[in-house]
């Protein structure tokens, strides 16, 4: 039955059943439109009413879909976000939804990121990815932050930073740079979320896993980006600089490099860069604690940033400096709080998820142990600053080399001896520590000590 006009018996009138036969539904639709007397106004509210309905299914069921597919709960429906959506719940953000800070704001922005996104579709259909990264072209806009954010703040919550949020910003700083692991702690550059460990991700290993040194932006990432100011550059520009690194375009980009310059040249060039990289963080560590001043725009010591220095007591009392070996032996675990080379480097290692959460579960308790920190003098960086620099006992090369003896008479004088040197030749591919110097006690003394037994 038609609402319009005059009905007709569809099984008896012969007309209808032969214009059945040889007209379209949709022409037929068409000439029955034609046909309905639009003078009349019941037809006019009929067909307002009609398309009022329509408009309410259409654009109603479209606000529907937008809604649930802006939802975190929609992001958690697929297996290979259980790592983001998880870090999110375990989050300070997890009061906001996944939108508001990865699609800027706008409806035109909103309807061209689900147009873009219908590829993450086709990969969860075709094949799911090994591991969820954020690319460059996806980096979070300042809008996004400003939303909640006041620019107008000069120092943190905690009252210990002094940052010029707004100088930043006004310099064109995306807040980013700094704050890229404020709710997924960096988990795509550590390693920690690809396909074979979705399975390990709850809230509750999430909470273990969201580490404050990948949640906040650490002293190596505000060192490295300053370093470079005073050398005249704007890392900032490249958005590279700004997201973490995915582990898939360093890995092909090493293997691309390795293709390009042959696996000896690449050896070569590693050892060289972590060289120059080691050189350059110790440099930067001694312009921090004042013993290095240089002419530059932004001053690397501690008091440039914090407010608040806060200088334990035991290392306020006379002959600090040479004293304080005794109190490291006793109290290593509180020393590499501050004095640990991650707070210092911008990079981020990569992780093993089971490890990080057998180390959470099985906590142990530092116990004194003066070989744990003679190792600890010789691959930190904060502690090889100095002690890789020769010390002033030695006296000249030519003189310290026959006046020695007497200094490494004993089993504990020769300890002393072997926190900057190996006393045997490291053998060649060793992943054993390796001393700060390559100076070796076998070089000389290749028949062995006296106390040795040997001649």
């Amino acid at each position: 039955m038609a609402i319009w006009g005059k009905k007709t018996n569809k099984e008896t009138d012969p007309e209808t059943r032969e214009n059945k036969k040889k007209v379209g539904l949709i022409r037929r639709l068409w000439q029955k439109f034609r046909s309905i007397d639009w003078k009349n106004p019941v037809n006019r509210w009929k067909l307002l009413f009609v398309s009022l309905v329509g408009c309410i299914v259409v654009f109603g069921g479209g606000y529907g879909v937008l809604t649930f597919t802006n939802s975190p709960s929609f992001c958690s429906s697929c297996h290979e976000m259980a790592p983001e959506y998880s870090t999110y719940t375990a989050s300070a953000h997890n009061n906001i939804s996944c939108v508001q800070c990865h699609i800027k704001p706008g409806f035109t922005n909103m309807i061209t990121h689900k147009v873009k996104s219908m590829k993450e579709v086709y990969y969860h259909v075709t094949g799911v990815p090994k591991q969820i990264v954020q690319t460059e072209e996806e980096a979070i806009s300042n809008e996004n932050c400003l939303q909640c954010h006041s620019k107008n703040r000069l120092v943190t919550a905690s009252g210990d930073l002094k940052v010029n949020h707004k100088g930043h910003i006004e310099k064109d700083v995306p807040c980013i740079t700094c704050h890229a692991g404020v709710v997924h702690a960096k988990i795509a550059a550590r390693g920690i979320n690809t396909e074979e460990v979705r399975g390990h991700w709850t809230k509750e290993n999430a909470e273990k896993l969201m580490e404050e040194k990948y949640l906040r932006p650490n002293m190596g990432t505000c060192i490295d980006c300053h370093d470079k100011v005073n050398n005249g550059e704007k890392p900032w520009k490249d958005v590279a600089y700004n997201v973490p690194p995915n582990p898939e375009e360093v890995e092909k980009k090493l293997e691309e490099k390795t293709k390009a310059s042959g696996e000896a040249t690449k050896e070569g060039e590693s050892k060289e860069a972590e060289a120059a990289h080691d050189g350059k963080t110790q440099e930067i560590i001694l312009q921090a604690i004042g013993k290095q001043q240089k002419d530059v725009k932004i001053s690397m010591e501690c008091e440039t940033c914090h407010k608040k220095v806060k200088v334990p007591k035991n290392h306020k009392v006379a002959g600090w400096n040479g004293n304080h070996g005794g109190t490291a032996i006793q109290e290593l675990d509180k020393c590499v709080n501050c004095h640990q080379d991650s707070k210092w480097a911008k990079e981020i290692p990569k992780e093993d998820i089971i490890s990080l959460l057998k180390m959470k579960e099985t906590k142990t308790k530092y116990v004194p142990n003066i070989t744990v920190v003679k190792d600890q003098s010789r691959i930190n960086k904060f502690c090889s600053a100095c002690h890789g620099n020769r010390p002033v006992g030695h006296l000249e090369s030519d003189q310290w080399l026959t006046a020695h003896a007497a200094k490494a008479n004993t089993p504990d004088q020769k300890a002393e001896c072997f926190v900057c040197h190996d006393r045997d030749k490291p053998k060649e591919g060793s992943t054993d520590i390796k001393a700060p110097t390559d100076v070796y006690c076998q070089y000389c003394h290749r028949t062995g000590f006296k106390s040795d037994g040997k001649k």
